[in-house]
């Protein structure tokens, strides 16, 4: 599953992936045209394929919707591509994204650890390395909170 499946990111990790061979790819994203738009494009590009695709309209930050889903699509891997990534944007709005990068990755991965993937990956950028803004801080903090699940974790791994 990845999270956050119709952004930039998350969209060429939905591509990279599909090249794989994935039995099944679950699209799990909160923008419905951005949804739209990558499932129509994988289903063209994986066609013969094999691959199941199935989108999700969805929240990180709805803990329901996320483990519903996990347990529903039978999820081993999550790739956490969900975030709000644009640094003037968040530094405008930054409890939109604090919600999102901060909580929705603690959301996320909580999901995964309840629902025992194998697997949970979050996709991070340079600037959680020092940050100077809120986005950066965010994603550090989302890092910290994977960091942390790891340690806690006897099952799924986090990174």
């Amino acid at each position: 599953m990845i999270t956050g499946a119709g952004g930039s990111i998350g969209s060429e990790i939905c591509r990279q992936i599909l090249n794989c061979k994935p039995r099944k790819l679950v699209l799990f994203e909160l923008t419905e045209f951005a949804l739209f738009s990558i499932d129509r494009e994988l289903a063209a590009l994986g066609e013969g394929t094999g691959c199941e695709i199935v989108p999700v309209l969805g929240s990180v930050t709805d803990a329901q919707a996320l483990t519903r889903t996990i347990r529903a699509e039978g999820v081993q891997v999550i790739l956490h591509a969900a975030a709000y990534k644009h640094v003037p944007l968040v530094e405008q709005n930054p409890l939109a994204g604090v919600a999102n990068n901060v909580f929705g990755t603690r959301t996320a991965a909580q999901a995964a650890l309840d629902c025992g993937i194998e697997r949970f990956v979050l996709v991070s950028t340079d600037k959680a390395v020092r940050p100077r803004g809120v986005m950066g801080a965010t994603k550090r903090m989302a890092e910290l909170i994977v960091g942390e699940m790891a340690r806690r974790s006897e099952d799924t791994i986090f990174a």
